[in-house]
């Protein structure tokens, strides 16, 4: 609450009946308060005398409406209230009163008397006597009445505080006396005095309808913001049966808006309607500049509600309202509320018009604004330069500078001169229409001025001079800016961001020179800044430039700065910039970082540069520091990318030896589909079940490659189990998946299972000719010719044409089983459809027809390879080896081994065993013996 100082005089002794005024203005800065009672005490009486005349002080406005005369107890309270201040007791000294008649609790001398024998009658005995009894009573009222003195000098010499004792209080205290003392500690400011007073006075049953203390004990609770204390005291006050009034959740609200403290106001302003308690203009000035404050549009709308319910008219809440729309962006509400304003009947003040006029000048309706202005006029209110400051910023939003320059013309015609808005306006509105002659001649004439620009105008102004290529200008704007006082850090951000806009960041060396320069070297923020921004701009020179002359030192600061610079070369794709970076840095041989290490080795990999990357890993591997899951991901993958997988592997056994490392879900797919590659099946259960133990949590890429690449792994009820719970947790088999689990299933001849997931990739859109060949296969590799040749015609059907895989299929299921006629039909098509033979199909026919002992059709096979200059690949050879052994053509079967050899094509163990075979079959049995002793000599025979 307002608090005020008293000064009092003497001037004035003359009886006056004392009073309370408030003199009621206009809303203006402040507002009086006059006039203050006090008591004078003569000869152990209490006359209640006003003897002093208090000076008119000024106490602050809160930001709401001005309290009527029956609300002034939220501000001010006098000290005292109108009657008189102490019990009525009046002794008159005058004369003596011998009829026994004395006030209770009066000392009545013949009760001391009775009982007593009488004696003589003596005059002088009896007027002896009672002077003495008149004198005892007059020093029990005089000690009294010196006590009441002191109490009132202290009251009104503000010293209470200072020397205030609660044990040497007299239960007496009349409530009034109370009161007064209870305010004053209040108003001192000695709360833990006002709350130890006030529960002197609950002890001694002070607070019995009281609320002028509870009131006072409320602002108490509000400066110490002990809203529980608060929150029991209303309830007590409520329990009592006394009537709550609104002084005191003003008390609360009032305390709640100086803190900013918007839901606790909230909740007090809800606490007045369950207490039945009706508001006042102040209580919704209060609470609506609060949520003005926090921007709370819920609850501004509540309390505005609720103030039209209660048919009051509070002008603040009606500008406070559309302000927070306006802020919020919600102009219909806005304009909803200036309706309410018309609707209402309510009688404008300044703040009304001007907040009306913002609304439509943000929302750029400048016309509207325009006659809101007039009308403002119209009704009295001389030419305000805040309106049109106002106009002049909406006019500048919207780019309609003519009117703004109309209108700043016109200041002068109404009498009024351009200040310091004014001017930044007008800047802000050329700079927006990228005016910079009139901008800088607004700009020059402010800083003649002498006014200050604010940031905004020195961003302006900062823009413009980088687009327009004004460096000389760019030198004096950074020169106010410092002058001024703009941080050093916050002027290097303006001009680069300024300067990456016009897209003239090359110019920036030039322009930073003497004290900002000086503080980019010394400041470690500000260089890491310009440094960042001249290795994203391709400016490496300047960037190394920089570095080298910094004079911060701090290792660690240092090799952070060059991870990020050499990260942010590798996002843009300046793969040489990161280099020379590298290459500039200072290393440590010793302890090198391994976070740059690792980023330098995936840059190099990119670059294909794999020389280079190995050595870095190799230099990590030889200064001992403890690689970690990242670092290992990259190394493996840039040894997979060089087509090194053995190397790979060898790093993934390294890192399998540290206990500390858990793969993440991409290593896992990198290491799966290197164990595949590398054929390594034990590695990949090994993996698989690592995997299922680590709690990792498995996406739909994992799945799927699990499935890819285990496929020869796992048994074929573990891959089924992996399927079914891929899709019960929702993820969906690529075609790759479906085509793997088909050759699975195909080639354990679970065909039903094959059917089941044909038909769910079928669904899915995701069947291509892979998966027409793999069940084609399926069904001839297990010689059921029937399905595969009606698995052809649904190929055929499905708009997919047969491919060379699947003739390949068909002639072998049709060769083996002996159905040459059905073998020649299926190469007749193949001819028919200009589908070319590859050695796989070659080698199928050589096989056939070796099987069948047709050596002429093989021969002619032969002749077919060598007119297409087809060679025979390892099995090619391998099956004619078969072919002449079984048509008894051993010396040319041993031949075709020399051949192979002198081709470069080194036989295997398939060729020697089909040697053999042939050797054996032709009775040749002791060259059959020294090839299988040769086979057991070389270990091909294991």
């Amino acid at each position: 609450m307002a608090s005020f100082k008293l000064t009092i005089s003497l001037e004035n002794p003359s009886y006056e009946k004392h009073k309370f005024t408030v003199n009621s203005v206009r809303i203006v800065d402040s507002f009086s308060i006059s006039l203050f009672p006090g008591c004078l005490h003569i000869s152990g009486s209490c006359v209640s005398k006003p003897f002093c005349k208090v000076q008119p002080i000024k106490v602050s406005q809160l930001d709401t409406e001005l309290l009527d005369t029956c609300d002034s107890n939220l501000v001010v309270d006098s000290v005292f209230e109108s009657n008189d201040d102490v019990d009525s007791e009046s002794v008159d000294s005058s004369r003596g009163n011998f009829d026994g008649n004395f006030r209770k609790g009066g000392f009545n001398v013949w009760k001391r008397f009775m009982g007593v024998k009488r004696v003589k009658k003596d005059s002088n005995l009896r007027s002896n006597l009672w002077k003495g009894v008149n004198k005892a009573k007059s020093g029990e009222k005089a000690m009294k009445t010196d006590r009441k003195d002191i109490m009132d000098r202290r009251l009104s010499d503000n010293k209470l505080a200072l020397d205030f004792d609660i044990s040497n209080l007299e239960c007496d205290l009349s409530l009034k006396r109370c009161n007064g003392i209870l305010k004053q500690l209040e108003h001192s400011n000695s709360d833990s005095k006002a709350l130890s007073f006030f529960e002197w006075m609950r002890e001694n049953g002070k607070l019995k309808k009281n609320l002028t203390a509870y009131n006072l004990i409320f602002r108490v609770l509000g400066r110490r913001e002990d809203w529980d204390v608060a929150e029991d005291m209303i309830r007590e006050i409520a329990d009592s049966g006394c009537e709550i009034e609104y002084q005191i959740f003003n008390t609360l609200i009032y305390a709640c808006y100086k803190r900013g403290l918007v839901d606790l106001g909230a909740k007090w302003f809800n606490r007045m309607f369950e207490h039945g308690v009706r508001p006042n203009i102040a209580t919704f000035g209060m609470l609506m500049s609060l949520y003005q404050k926090g921007w709370r549009v819920e609850e501004a709308e509540f309390a505005f509600s609720k103030m039209r319910e209660l048919n009051i008219v509070c002008h603040s809440a009606y500008s406070a309202t559309i302000t927070i729309y306006t802020r919020m962006g919600l102009y219909d509400k806005a304009e909803d509320v200036i309706s309410l304003l018309r609707a209402d009947k309510v009688t404008l003040n300044l703040e009304n018009w001007l907040v009306m006029l913002n609304a439509y000048s943000q929302q750029g309706k400048l016309d509207d604004a325009e006659r809101v202005l007039l009308s403002m006029q119209n009704a009295g209110f001389t030419p305000n330069i805040i309106a049109y400051n106002t106009l002049i910023t909406g006019y500048g939003k919207v780019s309609n500078m003519n009117a703004a320059d109309r209108l700043f013309h016109d200041l002068e015609n109404v009498g009024l001169k351009p200040d310091e808005t004014t001017y930044r306006s007008m800047i802000e509105g050329w700079g927006r229409t990228n005016n910079y002659k009139e901008a800088k001649r607004f700009y020059m004439e402010l800083k003649r001025l002498e006014l200050m620009p604010n940031s905004s105008n020195l961003f302006t102004m900062i823009n413009l001079q980088a687009k327009h290529q004004d460096e000389e200008g760019i030198l004096r704007t950074i020169d106010d800016m410092m002058m001024i006082g703009c941080q050093k850090s916050s002027v290097l951000g303006i001009i680069l961001q300024a300067y990456e806009k016009a897209e003239r960041i090359a110019k920036v060396p030039h322009i930073l020179k003497g004290s900002l320069y000086d503080h980019i070297l010394q400041n470690q923020t500000s260089c890491s800044i310009l440094v960042m921004a001249y290795v994203k701009n391709c400016l490496i020179s300047d960037a190394l430039k920089v570095l080298k002359e910094k004079q911060w030192q701090d290792s660690l600061s240092e090799d952070n700065l060059y991870h990020l610079l050499i990260c942010s070369c590798k996002e843009l794709g300046h793969l040489e910039n990161a280099k020379k970076i590298f290459d500039f840095m200072p290393k440590s041989d010793d302890k090198p970082n391994l976070y740059i290490i690792c980023t330098m080795i995936d840059i190099f990999s990119t670059m294909s540069q794999f020389s280079e990357a190995e050595s870095l890993y190799i230099k990590l591997r030889k200064s001992g520091i403890s690689l970690d899951m990242i670092t290992f991901s990259v190394v493996v993958r840039m040894y997979v990318k060089s087509g090194c997988l053995e190397k790979a592997c060898i790093v993934l056994d390294v890192m399998d030896k540290q206990t500390n490392i858990v793969p993440d879900v991409y290593l896992l797919r990198d290491m799966f589909r290197i164990y595949q590659q590398c054929g390594m099946l034990d590695k990949l259960q090994g993996l698989y079940y690592k995997t299922l133990k680590s709690g990792i949590i498995w996406d739909q890429e994992l799945y799927n490659c699990v499935l890819n690449c285990c496929a020869r792994a796992l048994p074929v009820d573990e891959l089924s189990k992996v399927l079914d719970e891929m899709l019960r947790h929702g993820f969906a088999p690529n075609t790759v998946t479906f085509n793997v689990m088909l050759d699975v299933y195909g080639k354990s001849g679970l065909f039903k299972r094959a059917r089941k997931v044909f038909w769910m990739a079928k669904k899915r859109g995701l069947i291509d000719a892979i998966s027409y060949n793999t069940m084609i296969a399926a069904y001839g590799q297990h010689k059921d010719l029937k399905n595969m040749s009606s698995t052809v015609k649904k190929m055929q059907f499905n708009g997919f044409s047969v491919s060379l895989e699947a003739y390949n299929c068909m002639l072998d299921a049709y060769g083996k089983e002996g159905e040459m006629e059905k073998f020649r039909n299926v190469l007749q098509r193949m001819k028919e459809s200009s589908c070319v033979s590859d050695s796989y199909t070659y080698n199928i026919m050589i096989n056939i027809y070796g099987e069948q002992g047709w050596i002429e059709e093989v021969s002619g096979i032969l002749m077919e390879l060598k007119q297409f200059a087809l060679g025979l690949d390892l099995c090619g050879y391998n099956t004619l080896i078969k072919a002449y052994g079984i048509a008894g053509m051993v010396e040319e079967a041993v031949a075709l081994v020399k051949e192979m050899r002198e081709n470069g094509i080194k036989p295997d163990r398939i060729t020697y065993y089909n040697l053999i075979n042939a050797l054996q079959k032709n009775d040749m049995f002791l060259e059959a013996v020294k090839w299988s002793l040769w086979m057991k000599q070389t270990g091909l025979s294991n």
